[in-house]
Parts: C-alpha cells; sequence; structure tokens
C-alpha cells in the first residue's frame, strides 16, 4: 500500500514504524511542516499499560524510550503551607524532542520516508495514495476540510494555562497550589529528563484576566509564574519554547470529539488520528498515550484483516469501532479531571482540609478508586483513613481502621452509624395507598442488612397524587398506622433510621403499575391530573391541568397534613420529591413550567411554589429532624436544567432551611438522553457540596463499597443511596464490608452465626479456593 501521515508527531511516526514492520513493502511517508527536531512542550507521560504493548509491537523502539525515560513513583501536593507524600504511582517521562528523535530515528532505519518543512494544505496532494493518516493535529486542516464527514465537536475550556520548564530538579510528580489576591494558580510538575521539568501553570479566566495575564508578553508572564511559585522553585528559573507564539503563551485547553474518524475522497481513504481525532486533557497526561495507541490499533486490524488495499474499509471501520470505545473511558476520565482543576479554587481549595484535598486530587479522574489507592499505598490511605474516622468521632483502635462509608454522620438532631441509604424505590403494591405486609418484610430486611438509613418509596400526600394505583399514601390514619407499624419494627430490631419521601405525582400520575407498562396511561379509572402547565409526560399521555392558586394552597395543605401524620408515626427525616418530573418538579423546569405568571420564567419563579410547600412542611416537622430534598440536578434535555440550574436551586432550599440534597437526575422529559456511567450523578452531588456548602447525597449507578468509600472520602457527598443493589441483596452494607475486609461492623444478634462463615468463605475465595 502507499500510506501518507500527515503530521509527524509520535501517532504519525509509530504508525509508519508499525506499518513498516508489518510488511516492509508498503511505501510510507511521513510529512511534517516544522523542521527535524522541533516541538513544542518539554515532557510527556507514559502509562505502564502503553509501555507494555509497545513492548509486543515494537521492542526495539521500547528499549530505547525506556532507557531515555525517568521514572518515579511519588507524588507530593503543596497546599495551604502543607507538603504532602504518597507513592505507589508508577509514572515514566520523556522529553518530547527526545521522544521524537527516537521515532524518527527508528523510522528512518526501517525505510520510512521523513519529509519536514512541508505544509500540507490537502489530502488531495497525494492523489497516488491508498491510505492517508490525518495525525496534523488538535487544529487538522484534513479534518476541517471534510467536517461534515467527521462531524468535530469542538470547545475550549475555561481554564488557561501556560506550558514551561525548569531546569530546578524535582523527584515526585509535583502539584503546587497558590492562592493569590485574584485567586489560585496550581502548577503541574514532573521531570523528562536529567536537570528538566514541565512546570505547566494552570488558572482560571477570571483570575488570569485579573492578574493583566492576557496584556503580557511572554517574558512578563514567566516572571510571574517564577514569582508565583518562588518557594518551590528555590531560585531556579522558568522558561518557554513556545517563542512561536505571540503575546502571553497562555492558552485555553480545545476539548474534540469526532462524530466519525473516517472518510473517503474520492480517491483515498482518510483516517483520523491522535490529536486531529481526540484529545484528553493534560490533568492525566493521556494526549501522547492515546496517539501511539491510536497506531498500535490500527496497525492490528491491518495485521487481522489483512494489510491490503482492498482491506482499508474494514480496517478502518474496526479501528474506529474498536478506539472509540477506549477513547471515551480516556476522555471521560480526562474530563473529570480537567473539571475539577477548573473549579479547584472555589470548589476544593477554599473549603476542604489539606488531608480530604490531596485525596480529592488523587481520585480526581474518578479511575483512581479507594481500594486502587490501597494498592498504591496502603500506609497512606490507611492514614487517611485513621483521620478521616476521627474527624468523624471514630477513636483509632488496632482494628482495621473503619473505612470512610461506616463512619457515623450526623445532621441536626439525627445520628446515622453509616453513610449507606436504601435509596426510595418504588414498590408499587399498596393497596388503596396502605402499606402492607409485603412492605414490612422490604423495609425491615433491609433495616437488619446494616445500612444506616432507608427512606420509604415515594410517599403520595392524596389520592390524586400518586403515580399508580399501587403507591403508598399517608392522606389517612389507616395509611399512618401502617407506617408506624413499619418504622416501629425498624427501630426495635435494627440500628437503622428511616426516613420518608413525600411527593405528588403530578402530570406523571394516573399511570399502570411498572410490570404492566412503565408510565402507561391507566386504561379506566384514571383521575384528573394538575401540574405547572399543561404539558404532558408522554406524548400520548393524559394533559395536565395547569395549577390554580386554590389548587396550590389545597395540595400544599396536603404536605403538611402528610407530614404531621410522618411526624407522629416516629419517622427520623423527611425527603421533599421535587424530582422526575413529579409535580413540584414541574415547576422548577423551564421543560414543563411555561407559566407566564409570578410562578414561571426566572429560576426564582419557577422555585417559588415548590419552596411555599417545603417552608410549610418545614414549619410542622419537628425542629430536630431534618429535611432533604431532592432535586433532578440535570434534565438531560435542550432548553432544560443543568447543574448550574440546580445549583441555584439548592442555594434557596438551603436558605428555606433544607439539610440535604438529594442529588438525582432525569426523568423530567421523556425525550431525555442521560449519559450514563459509573458515579454518573455524584458530580451533581460533589458540586453542589462543595460551592453551596450543603451536606448532599450522591445516588446513581454505585455498586460497590469501593464507590462509596471513594464519594464520601473524596468529599464529593455525605451519604450514598444505594438503590438497584439494595432490592438484589437487602445485606449489601454487611457483605460489602466483608469483602472489604471490615469484621468489627455488627450484624443483627439472630444472624450473628452467618458471619464468621461468610467471612471465611470470602477469604477462601480471594486466596483462590471454593468457597
Amino acid at each position: 500500500m502507499r500510506i501518507v501521515c500527515i503530521g509527524g508527531g509520535p501517532a504519525g511516526l509509530y504508525f509508519g514504524i508499525l506499518m513498516k514492520m508489518l510488511d516492509p513493502t508498503h511505501v510510507i511517508s511521513v510529512v511534517e511542516r516544522n523542521r527535524p527536531y522541533d516541538t513544542f512542550g518539554f515532557g510527556v507521560v507514559f502509562s505502564d499499560a502503553t509501555m507494555d504493548n509497545m513492548r509486543k509491537w515494537d521492542p526495539v523502539t521500547s528499549d530505547t524510550i525506556e532507557q531515555a525515560f525517568n521514572h518515579w513513583d511519588d507524588i507530593e501536593v503543596l497546599i495551604k503551607g502543607r507538603r504532602m507524600r504518597t507513592t505507589g504511582h508508577g509514572f515514566v517521562g520523556i522529553g518530547r524532542k527526545r521522544l521524537l528523535n527516537i521515532l524518527q530515528a527508528r523510522a528512518e532505519e526501517l525505510g520510512v520516508e521523513l519529509i519536514f518543512e512541508r505544509e500540507v494544505n490537502s489530502d488531495l496532494e497525494f492523489p497516488d495514495a491508498d491510505l492517508i493518516v490525518a495525525c496534523d493535529g488538535v487544529n487538522s486542516k484534513i479534518r476541517a476540510k471534510y467536517t461534515e464527514a467527521f462531524r468535530p465537536d469542538m470547545l475550549m475550556r475555561p481554564n488557561r494555562y501556560i506550558w514551561l520548564g525548569t531546569d530546578r530538579p524535582f523527584d515526585a510528580f509535583t502539584f503546587d497550589f497558590r492562592k493569590t489576591e485574584h485567586g489560585w494558580f496550581q502548577a503541574h510538575i514532573y521531570k523528562f529528563e536529567e536537570g528538566a521539568a514541565t512546570f505547566i501553570v494552570e488558572t482560571t479566566e477570571e483570575a488570569y484576566l485579573a492578574h493583566g495575564l492576557d496584556k503580557m508578553e511572554q517574558g512578563a508572564s514567566i516572571a510571574f509564574c517564577e514569582n508565583v511559585f518562588a518557594e518551590i522553585l528555590e531560585g531556579h528559573h522558568l522558561v518557554s519554547n513556545a517563542r512561536h507564539l505571540r503575546g502571553s503563551a497562555w492558552l485555553s485547553f480545545p476539548r474534540l470529539i469526532c462524530g466519525k474518524w473516517t472518510a473517503f475522497n474520492g480517491n483515498s481513504h482518510v483516517v483520523l488520528m491522535g490529536d486531529a481525532a481526540h484529545t484528553a486533557h493534560f490533568a492525566i497526561g493521556s494526549g501522547t498515550k492515546l496517539a501511539l495507541e491510536d497506531a498500535i490499533e490500527l496497525t492490528s486490524q491491518f495485521k487481522i484483516h489483512g494489510a491490503t488495499k482492498d482491506n482499508i474499509p474494514a480496517v478502518l471501520k474496526a479501528y474506529e469501532e474498536l478506539r472509540r470505545v477506549d477513547v471515551a473511558r480516556i476522555q471521560n476520565a480526562a474530563r473529570n479531571a480537567m473539571e475539577w482543576f477548573e473549579v479547584v479554587g472555589s470548589r476544593y481549595a477554599d473549603t476542604l482540609e489539606p488531608e480530604q484535598f490531596m485525596y480529592s486530587l488523587l481520585t480526581r479522574s474518578q479511575r483512581i478508586s479507594h481500594e486502587n489507592l490501597r494498592l498504591r499505598d496502603k500506609t497512606w490511605l490507611e492514614g487517611y483513613e485513621r483521620w478521616f474516622a476521627e474527624r468523624n468521632g471514630v477513636p483509632a483502635t488496632n482494628d482495621r481502621v473503619t473505612p470512610p462509608m461506616l463512619t457515623p454522620f450526623h445532621i441536626r438532631g439525627l445520628s446515622l452509624h453509616n453513610r449507606i441509604i436504601v435509596s426510595p424505590m418504588a414498590m408499587y403494591s399498596a393497596e388503596e395507598g396502605v402499606p402492607n405486609d409485603f412492605h414490612l418484610v422490604h423495609f425491615g430486611s433491609r433495616a437488619l442488612g446494616g445500612a444506616g438509613l432507608l427512606f420509604t418509596e415515594m410517599t403520595c400526600v392524596s389520592p390524586e397524587a400518586r403515580i399508580t394505583p399501587g403507591c403508598c399514601g399517608l392522606w389517612n390514619d389507616a395509611q399512618a398506622a401502617a407506617y408506624k407499624r413499619i418504622v416501629d419494627f425498624v427501630h426495635r430490631n435494627s440500628q437503622a433510621k428511616i426516613g420518608i419521601q413525600l411527593g405528588h405525582a403530578g402530570r406523571k400520575g394516573s399511570t399502570r403499575v411498572a410490570w404492566e407498562g412503565m408510565d402507561e396511561p391507566l386504561p379506566d379509572h384514571n383521575w384528573p391530573l394538575v401540574s405547572a402547565s399543561p404539558v404532558p409526560y408522554l406524548p400520548d399521555g393524559q394533559v395536565p391541568e395547569p395549577m390554580s392558586r386554590a389548587e396550590m394552597d389545597e395540595v400544599r395543605d396536603q404536605f403538611v397534613a402528610a407530614a404531621r401524620r410522618a411526624a407522629a408515626a416516629g419517622f427520623d427525616i423527611l425527603e421533599l420529591h421535587c424530582a422526575h418530573g413529579y409535580l413540584l418538579s414541574s415547576f422548577l423546569s423551564p421543560l414543563t413550567n411555561r407559566r407566564t405568571d409570578e410562578y414561571g420564567g426566572s429560576i426564582e419563579n419557577r422555585a417559588r411554589y415548590p419552596l411555599e410547600v417545603f417552608r410549610a412542611v418545614r414549619a410542622v416537622w419537628p425542629e430536630a429532624k431534618p429535611m432533604s430534598v431532592r432535586l433532578s440536578c440535570h434534565d438531560w434535555a435542550e432548553g432544560g436544567n443543568t447543574p448550574e440550574d440546580a445549583l441555584a436551586f439548592a442555594k434557596l432550599f438551603k436558605q428555606a432551611g433544607a439539610d440535604l440534597i438529594d442529588c438525582s437526575s432525569g426523568q423530567v422529559w421523556a425525550d431525555d438522553h442521560p449519559i450514563y456511567g459509573r458515579l454518573y450523578q455524584t458530580p451533581f452531588a460533589d458540586k453542589i457540596r462543595n460551592e453551596v456548602g450543603i451536606a448532599t447525597i450522591a445516588v446513581g449507578a454505585i455498586s460497590e463499597a469501593d464507590h462509596a468509600n471513594s464519594i464520601i472520602a473524596a468529599g464529593r457527598a455525605d451519604l450514598c443511596a444505594i438503590a438497584r443493589p439494595h432490592l438484589a441483596d437487602p445485606a449489601w452494607t454487611l457483605h460489602e464490608a466483608a469483602k472489604i475486609g471490615v469484621k468489627q461492623i455488627g450484624w443483627p444478634k439472630q444472624y450473628v452465626s452467618g458471619k464468621s462463615q461468610y467471612e471465611a468463605n470470602l477469604e477462601r475465595a480471594a486466596a483462590g479456593g471454593k468457597a
């Protein structure tokens, strides 16, 4: 084949090398606009997994690279006068120039043609090419030419950064956080060769402008950074090798995702690779890693399908399908890390103690979890667990340190013995709104299973407030008596506390129970619906009537009456359901609130009625008992609420007396498009907790003790609500504690005889034996 790689960075060079090794008869050219060995930046970081992959494909190149590598295990964090260090993280760095030199020499050795100082404006300049690899960077001219085919989505991120270097020696990957009169600056520092380290300085756009950095030339910018980071530089200087950039050389990071990576220009197949196809923020150092692994995967597909011209379409199809998955995973982690640094000042540096700040930093991408930190540096993690436990009233003992999820939590007069919640989950099994024996067993078994708190399903404040005929209610004394029976059982037989979630279905009411058709209208015996506006949930669903002021008064009073009954039944906490498109949620979302009166329009107006109901309930709910509010923190639909709107609502509910925000999302609009993934809703809880200063509940795709410990230890939420895992395993908390080796957690006295055997079986399984 005739192959042309446009762009002489790591992706193009390495692909040329691998394809020449696969078949030396390929005619391969790498065309680069710069001079030989000319490059921007200082050092790049590799992962061990990438190096393992490279060893399999080209031991000669990997051996040469490894000889030039600088390896370090430690991460050091400086903040608020503290210097903290952890080990076991295994980074390797190499100078970008050195890496390119190695790849260029290897390519030439194998017969790859290297063409320098040639500006390529079009793929059509190579009409004889069978395959054109566009690896010409984030500002790719080739991608720009075929915008309709590649569908690039480019977003410039808000932070500013400048890529510098220093001759100050560093023996750890170092993060230094410094607060100026206009905001926080952070330095990402790592050694890449003897006597040389990369020194990236990052800050917010606001701090960048306030300091006048936009008006400075490079020299003045560098001097400014030397002054901010004078303590860690210890008299050494910062330098730039980006003299080609005009002005101060501060950049904004371009986040790039392409809808498609391949195209056909009528003569040649064109494929994107590296930064031309995707970018990953330097916060996790994966740009070069992704480029090299792109080259490996494309070569691998040629090896599988056959490295001939006829097989190019099949190869490119497989390449894109496979790489998309891994790239998306890395980009998601990079996005998490990038967003962490974008808000690090206001959300973490100002609010968290240094110990918790460091834990949050280490787990910022959500790829590194609690137990992964234990594998990396057990001593450091156990020290942090001890610090966290002592901060939460657990004295140090010789036993295994209490993990974060099992530490107690106190709010108002409520004390939970751990931070695991059984989520509110609709069972659709009540009769005339009355909880029955099913509910007693359902809640009772989960209370015995070790959770610190369990919530009822959404309990409706009137017959017309129900979602389905099977929903629980609290509008009469029979329902209250049935709930008191359950509350008394939980209090009498477990350490768990029990809360009630009160709600009104609004436009999502009068539907079938889930197993007969989720959200589908009842075939008969429907009841009238009310909502903020006459907007049905499903296109063919019942159209609700917009609430009148008199109806608002009536429903508010129904909530108050239900709250009084809940207090009399002995519930420990009350949650007001303002999420998922139900009645109060329908006022909050602009998708469902089309009102033109004082209850529609602005955020304050849309929140007016839900806040009115909240204040009325808070007034009758016992002062010593807390109240939480469940919010849909993202509507996942165009024109709907965003996390920024949820932040504003959380502030308003906090001012009204809320103690907790339960951070869910979606289900407001039938045609929403959530971006699912592990812990996908936790960022909402993190944002609200650390920017509003109110305790939060994280919920959604939390399924392991490792997840819960990571969330709570990092301060992303105070409590974790677990739904489906508790349906599968009522004793989820007890079992997850055993899985991570925690034996001091108490089991119900009736079940203690099973505890040691369960733990022993886990130990045998971990050792490779049979349970």
